[in-house]
């Protein structure tokens, strides 16, 4: 699965609003090209709260142990809470930069994320199941 059918599978889920930063708008300029997804069902961006997943196409200041500049490399983040990623990655066994691998979110793995350098055929089923949790607790958070 390529990194569009990922973006079109998490478009296509019900109440999904994507933020996608392009060259000229009025976000910055390292977000250009990534894609925030967010649950609201109204089609409006939440002024509050986080997105339940990203793809993040690019290092950002602070967060380049995944080797994102490299081509073709980008990475799927999904919210899963502490819980659930405690099930999925072992901590001791931390290789940012291996594609295809469920790891703690450089950054955020305390937060409850999970992420996955080019996602491939080892974690392409998983990810999307993944995406999908994400977006049911995201809906659920949404109504209260």
């Amino acid at each position: 699965m390529s990194m569009q059918q990922i973006i079109d599978s998490t478009r296509a889920l019900n109440g999904v609003v994507e933020l996608a930063p392009e060259p000229g708008s009025t976000f910055p300029e390292v977000a250009w090209g990534d894609h925030f997804f967010y649950y609201s069902p109204d089609g409006s961006i939440p002024q509050r709260g986080q997105p339940f997943a990203t793809i993040i196409t690019k290092n950002y200041p602070d967060d380049d142990r995944c080797g994102l500049d490299a081509p073709d490399r980008y990475r799927v983040n999904v919210h899963v809470g502490r819980a659930r990623l405690a099930e999925l990655v072992d901590e001791a066994d931390m290789d940012y930069a291996t594609p295809d691998r469920v790891i703690g979110h450089p950054l955020y793995a305390r937060q409850g994320w999970i992420a996955v350098v080019r996602p491939g055929e080892r974690t392409l089923d998983l990810l999307t199941g993944l995406i999908r949790e994400a977006h049911a607790a995201a809906a659920a958070r949404f109504r209260g």
